[in-house]
């Protein structure tokens, strides 16, 4: 991973400091209600898009939800103004999934704000792209695991743990209803609502697995190449191979040998289409597709929603990857 993303900017953290912020002694919530701002609502600073969404579908019409990363800026890359470690210290609940965004994890372990939910916690982590290869399934041996360390995660709340759960909506689901006994407990007064607005969310992402798993069931090829190895959680439930060119950096170079090794995969698993993602370059991905005939379409970690997704939510989003998915993998 690039060293300026495990980095938070030195003004940062000497606000900070500044703000006399202390260190946070627990990290899976708290039981106390929260004191509410002055419109009555419960402010949620989400750390990026895929808690923001879980806060807003929860929360509902009681929550005023705070987003640390804009639409439009690469989560890994983002570090955080003053003014944002100060109202993070101010919020009533921060949600944030550790090990994605090192900057925020630096401020929040700092923030002290007694609700803070680590959505890592509320399900089970996963190694995936630790090995170049079939991602989905480790099949890596040989010359391929030679190149391991080069186009695999280095991030997450455990060494080589893969952060991207929200991916995979049966993981997604778990974190949900997490975050829902979360805010229950900050706010008991609307629990009820928290509840119902967690079951719904949890419905429609159950809806959403069944029709990946059904889509996803009869193709004509199971591997597909992509620039970003996000998706090994979402390869694994569906049973699909995940061939990443670059690991985790999607606008990092892949090796002349990485090149060579996909162009043989792209053959022999009849490939159709190289992906790339919304946020970060699509160079590679060209590159990579012109060298071997192939198409390049896009498939959306989801990090963040802009005026170039396939879709105005996260399940709108996952819908238009399932579709790309479809086609590319020829389903029947």
């Amino acid at each position: 991973m690039n060293v300026r993303r495990r980095l938070i900017s030195t003004t940062a953290v000497t606000a900070a400091v500044t703000l006399g912020v202390v260190t946070l002694s627990a990290c899976g919530g708290s039981s106390d209600a929260a004191d509410k701002g002055s419109d009555g609502k419960l402010d949620v600073v989400a750390s990026f898009y895929p808690m923001q969404y879980l806060a807003e579908q929860i929360g509902g019409g009681h929550v005023a939800v705070n987003t640390l990363t804009k639409p439009g800026v690469e989560p890994h890359d983002l570090e955080l103004k003053p003014k944002q470690i100060g109202e993070l210290g101010e919020a009533d609940v921060v949600l944030y999934l550790k090990g994605i965004q090192p900057a925020v994890d630096d401020a929040i372990a700092q923030a002290g704000v007694k609700n803070t939910v680590d959505a890592a916690t509320l399900t089970t982590l996963e190694k995936h792209g630790t090995e170049v290869g079939h991602e989905g399934h480790d099949h890596a041996d040989g010359e391929h695991a030679e190149e391991a360390a080069d186009h695999g995660h280095d991030h997450g709340s455990e060494a080589g743990a893969d952060p991207h759960i929200w991916l995979d909506p049966v993981k997604y689901a778990e974190v949900a209803k997490g975050v829902g006994s979360a805010l229950e407990k900050a706010d008991p007064a609307n629990a009820a609502d928290y509840k119902k607005n967690t079951d719904a969310l949890v419905k429609k992402l159950g809806d959403l697995n069944t029709d990946f798993a059904n889509g996803l069931k009869n193709t004509t090829t199971k591997t597909f190449i992509t620039t970003h190895s996000a998706f090994g959680y979402l390869a694994e439930r569906y049973g699909l191979d995940q061939e990443g060119i670059s690991g985790i950096d999607p606008e990092s170079e892949p090796s002349p040998a990485r090149i060579k090794e996909l162009q043989d995969v792209a053959r022999q698993d009849k490939v159709t289409t190289v992906f790339f993602e919304t946020l970060a370059s699509d160079k590679t991905a060209k590159t990579l597709a012109g060298d071997t005939g192939l198409k390049t379409d896009v498939l959306d970690p989801l990090e963040g929603i802009t005026d170039t997704s396939k879709g105005d939510d996260y399940i709108e989003v996952m819908r238009s990857n399932l579709a790309a998915l479809q086609k590319a993998l020829g389903a029947k």
